[in-house]
């Protein structure tokens, strides 16, 4: 067996044991889950009670991040929260729902509310993604999970960053840096990164790196900035329209 071939054998392999592992049931006390109710609208739309986008708040009392669960770990069907209507929808390509032509997600893939990536920076304008190690829990779940770092990455040139971030009811519920991970789980960063630079095929996602905790600190607090920032545009745009309908 080639050198190469044996070091992707070796990769995929890792990527399939460590989830099994991380997502392990924990016999810690629940913190980190917050009930949302759901109503599945049909087979490729679910509705939380709220929008998903607007009207969960981007942290919570204690500063750790909310994420909304788009794809529960060790899974394959691409789905997305929608901003325009808030509702969590299985994403379609050519006339089909997509799914993941690669191993299933390395952990539990979502996005943070309230949060965007501006394009005036690099980003896509989309919400903060994210990848919690730990437990699975289902689709549509909102998490409170602790950032430890990020995947520094770039999607046909746009920057399209993954922070790193532990769930709090697991064995991992201690971690606090990337260092850390990587001392009692060797090598998970490093599939993390072959995942995310591999699973849309050759060539299309560049990493640059990983970043610590601080620099993830730093993007999501751009990130619920410029979300504010967009809304604060929004509202005075709006306002003079409001005022000229209510003086008809």
């Amino acid at each position: 067996m080639r050198k190469e071939t044996l070091y992707v054998f070796t990769s995929l392999v890792s990527i399939c044991f460590f989830i099994l592992t991380a997502c392990t049931p924990s016999h810690h006390k629940d913190t980190g889950n917050h009930a949302v109710k759901l109503v599945m609208e049909d087979q490729y739309t679910l509705v939380s009670e709220k929008h998903y986008v607007r009207d969960y708040p981007p942290l919570d009392a204690s500063g750790n991040i909310n994420v909304v669960v788009e794809i529960p770990g060790g899974t394959s069907d691409k789905w997305e929260v929608e901003k325009s209507t808030g509702a969590l929808a299985w994403e379609f390509r050519e006339g089909k729902p997509r799914v993941v032509q690669y191993l299933g997600y390395p952990g539990n893939y979502g996005m943070i509310p309230r949060t965007l990536l501006p394009e005036e920076l690099g980003g896509d304008g989309d919400p903060l993604d994210v990848i919690i190690i730990g437990p699975v829990v289902p689709r549509g779940s909102i998490v409170s999970a602790r950032p430890i770092g990020i995947l520094k990455l770039l999607d046909n040139g746009e920057q399209d960053d993954k922070i790193i971030a532990v769930s709090l009811n697991s064995q991992l519920g201690n971690i606090f840096t990337l260092e850390e991970l990587n001392h009692k789980f060797t090598g998970v960063t490093e599939i993390i990164k072959i995942w995310f630079s591999n699973y849309k095929g050759p060539k299309r996602m560049e990493s640059k790196g990983f970043g610590s905790v601080n620099e993830a600190q730093a993007v999501i607090k751009t990130a619920i900035e410029a979300y504010q920032s967009k809304l604060s545009v929004a509202a005075q745009q709006n306002a003079p329209a409001d005022t000229d309908k209510q003086g008809h």
